[in-house]
């Protein structure tokens, strides 16, 4: 077990257990919790994460893989050595308590209202959190055949990272794709001189965006794009479409990050 203590939940807290976790590299890991109580949420929302140490209770949000659909909250978490919650949270294993805040928050979910019906899903390793949950959502309810969705929506999903392990749900997804004529996932790795067995794509994300919105026919008229990740990546991604004729309104963003600011 782990040192951290945890003291009385607040009322906007549950006392949550670690059920799972997975280890996907040094730097990486999968995680299963059990958020202790109700708890409703969307696909492509977040949760709050803490703990207490010394004194102070430390807090992030992180994106659940979850489907809606399912028992107990899912994430994809990347170890920030200088961090000040990873570190602990990477130290939590099966049975750990942490704190999960009751209500999960998040605009980043799949845009049903402009009547654009593809959806351009770009992300960085742990960016693809909230795009797995789409697709988790979307697959329950066309394998069940009672929703109308997925309906005429469609999902176009690019993940890069530095090399091929750090695609953690890859395996998941090209699942999904392969079965379902809805979803399109395409992974590259930007480091292939480290990753001698790669075989895929490779460059970063931004550099494939032309590519694979010219590939796949999509255009600012038809298609909503959202960018998960990195922030250099989702600058330059935002940058490449607007010059492609992308409008603000049909660009949705998260950063998982913010880079150090310059002395």
């Amino acid at each position: 077990m782990s040192e951290i203590r945890m003291s009385p939940a607040a009322e906007k807290h549950y006392e949550a257990t670690i059920l799972e976790r997975r280890e996907l590299s040094e730097d990486l890991w999968l995680v299963k919790v059990d958020p202790g109580g109700p708890f409703k949420f969307l696909a492509g929302q977040y949760a709050t994460l803490g703990v207490d140490h010394e004194g102070k209770r430390i807090e992030r949000a992180y994106s659940i893989v979850s489907s809606p659909y399912e028992e107990g909250l899912e994430f994809f978490l990347e170890l920030v050595p200088q961090g000040e919650l990873t570190p602990k949270l990477y130290k939590l294993r099966v049975g750990d308590k942490l704190y999960c805040r009751k209500i999960a928050k998040g605009r980043f979910t799949l845009d049903l209202r402009s009547g654009r019906t593809n959806h351009l899903l770009l992300a960085t390793v742990t960016g693809l959190a909230p795009f797995v949950s789409y697709a988790r959502t979307l697959y329950k309810d066309w394998k069940s055949g009672d929703s109308p969705m997925p309906g005429n929506h469609k999902l176009y999903c690019l993940q890069g990272g530095s090399r091929s392990w750090e695609f953690g749900y890859r395996d998941e997804m090209e699942k999904y794709a392969a079965e379902a004529p809805w979803l399109r996932y395409v992974t590259t790795v930007s480091r292939p001189w480290e990753d001698a067995e790669w075989r895929g794509e490779t460059g970063r994300v931004d550099d494939l965006i032309r590519k694979y919105t010219d590939l796949w026919g999509l255009t600012p008229q038809d298609t909503t794009v959202y960018l998960c990740g990195h922030p250099s990546m989702v600058e330059n991604g935002r940058g490449i479409l607007q010059r492609a004729g992308w409008q603000k309104n049909s660009m949705f963003e998260e950063i998982y990050f913010q880079p150090a600011k310059e002395e």
